[in-house]
C-alpha cells in the first residue's frame, strides 16, 4: 500500500465518523434540500480550511500539533484558546464514538451474550485504548482494512434500501429546524487533528497532502449523502437519531445486523484516530510524558460517558459547531501570520469570508441548542 492510499484511509477514516449516524435524523427534521445546500457550502469551506492549516503543517520544519503550530506563530494566548478549543472537540468526538459505537456494539452481541450497554461501551474503550497506545503504523494499517470492510457494508446496506425509497420522503422541509444541519455538517467532515498523522506519512509532499484533503473531503460527503438519501428514502416517518434502529424497523429482517456492524466499525475507525491526535497534542505541545497523555486521551471521554453526557445529537453539534468554528476561525488568524513570516506575503481577503462562517455558525448552534 503506498504512502498515498494509507494517508487517505487515515484521513477519510477519521472524517466518517460517528456523524453519519445523525444525519438522516437531522434531513428528517429540518429537509434533505436543506441539509444538501448545507453540505454544498460546509464542504467547500472544510476543503478551503484544510487545505491553508495543511500549507502550514508542510510549511513548518518543526513536528507539532494544532496548539503547537498556533503558539508559534499566533503566541501563547492564542494557543491556550487553541488548545481548549481542540480539546473540547475532540473529547466531545470521543465521547459521541463511545456512545453511539459501544450502542452498536450492543445491539449486534447482546442477543448472544447479554449484558448491558455500560459493558460494550468499555468493551469499545479497551479495545480503542490499546490500539492508542500504539504507533499510527498499525493504526494507517487497521484504518485501511476497516474502510475496505466499511465500503463493503456500505453497499450492502445501500442496496438493500433501493426497494423501500419513497421520493416524498425527501420533500419536506420543517423551518423550524433550518439551524439543525450546521453543527452536526461541520462535525462531519472536520478531519483537521489528525492531518499532522497525514503528514507524517506523506513527508514533506504538499501536492500529495493537497490531494488527500480534496479527495477525502469530497468522498466523504459524497458516501454522507447516499447514506442519507437510504436511510431518509426507506424509513420516512421512522428515522431514528441513530439511523440504523428505525431503518431497520422499515426494512425488516436482519438488515439491522448489518448496520451494527457498519456502525460499529464507522465508530472505532475514527475513536482511533482522533484518540491518537489527542494524545500527541498532550505529547508533543503540552510535554506530558507518553504514557500519561495516553491516559488523558483515552480516560476522559470515558469519565464524561461516566457523568451523564449521553445525547447524541446535541454532542456532535455543540461540539462541529462551537469547537470548530473556534478552531477553524483560528486557522484564518494562523495562515495569515504564517504568510506574513515565511514569505511577507498578505493573505487574500476573501478568507476572512471563512471567519464570518464561523462567527455565524456558532450563534447560528448556540441559538438553536438555547431555543430550537
Amino acid at each position: 500500500m503506498t504512502a498515498f492510499w494509507k494517508a487517505l484511509s487515515v484521513f477519510v477514516g477519521t472524517i466518517i465518523g460517528v456523524g453519519i449516524f445523525g444525519l438522516p435524523w437531522v434531513a428528517f427534521k429540518s429537509g434533505f434540500f436543506v441539509l444538501l445546500g448545507y453540505f454544498l457550502i460546509i464542504g467547500v469551506v472544510a476543503i478551503v480550511t484544510h487545505l491553508i492549516l495543511g500549507d502550514i503543517i508542510i510549511g513548518t520544519k518543526e513536528n507539532r500539533r494544532f496548539p503547537g503550530y498556533v503558539k508559534q506563530y499566533l503566541g501563547k494566548k492564542w494557543s491556550t484558546i487553541a488548545f481548549v478549543a481542540m480539546c473540547v472537540g475532540l473529547f466531545g468526538a470521543q465521547l459521541a464514538y463511545l456512545l453511539v459505537g459501544g450502542g452498536f456494539l450492543a445491539n449486534l452481541l447482546s442477543p448472544y451474550i447479554g449484558g448491558g450497554l455500560l459493558i460494550y461501551v468499555l468493551i469499545f474503550f479497551l479495545l480503542g485504548s490499546l490500539l492508542i497506545y500504539r504507533d499510527i503504523k498499525s493504526i494507517s494499517l487497521a484504518e485501511f482494512l476497516i474502510l475496505i470492510v466499511f465500503f463493503g457494508t456500505l453497499a450492502f446496506f445501500i442496496l438493500k434500501s433501493f426497494p423501500h425509497i419513497n421520493p416524498v420522503n425527501f420533500l419536506a422541509v420543517d423551518f423550524k429546524y433550518i439551524f439543525l444541519p450546521y453543527g452536526v455538517i461541520m462535525f462531519s467532515l472536520w478531519g483537521s487533528a489528525v492531518l499532522p498523522e497525514v503528514k507524517e506519512i506523506l513527508g514533506k509532499n504538499r501536492k500529495d497532502l493537497r490531494k488527500v484533503i480534496i479527495t477525502g473531503i469530497t468522498l466523504s460527503a459524497i458516501v454522507y449523502i447516499i447514506f442519507v438519501m437510504a436511510i431518509l428514502g426507506a424509513s420516512g416517518k421512522m428515522t431514528s437519531e441513530d439511523a440504523v434502529s428505525g431503518f431497520g424497523l422499515a426494512i425488516g429482517g436482519d438488515i439491522a445486523k448489518a448496520g451494527f456492524i457498519f456502525g460499529f466499525l464507522t465508530c472505532f475507525s475514527s475513536y482511533l484516530t482522533l484518540g491518537l491526535a489527542l494524545k500527541k497534542i498532550f505529547w508533543y505541545d503540552i510535554k506530558i510524558s507518553e504514557k500519561l497523555s495516553w491516559g488523558i486521551a483515552s480516560f476522559v471521554p470515558m469519565l464524561l460517558f461516566f457523568i451523564g453526557a449521553r445525547e447524541f445529537i446535541d454532542i456532535i453539534g455543540l461540539t462541529g459547531a462551537v469547537a470548530g468554528g473556534v478552531e477553524s476561525f483560528i486557522v484564518v488568524l494562523l495562515y495569515r501570520r504564517f504568510l506574513k513570516k515565511k514569505s511577507g506575503k498578505k493573505m487574500n481577503h476573501l478568507y476572512f469570508l471563512l471567519s464570518a462562517v464561523f462567527i455565524i455558525g456558532i450563534m447560528i448552534e448556540v441559538f438553536h441548542f438555547i431555543w430550537g
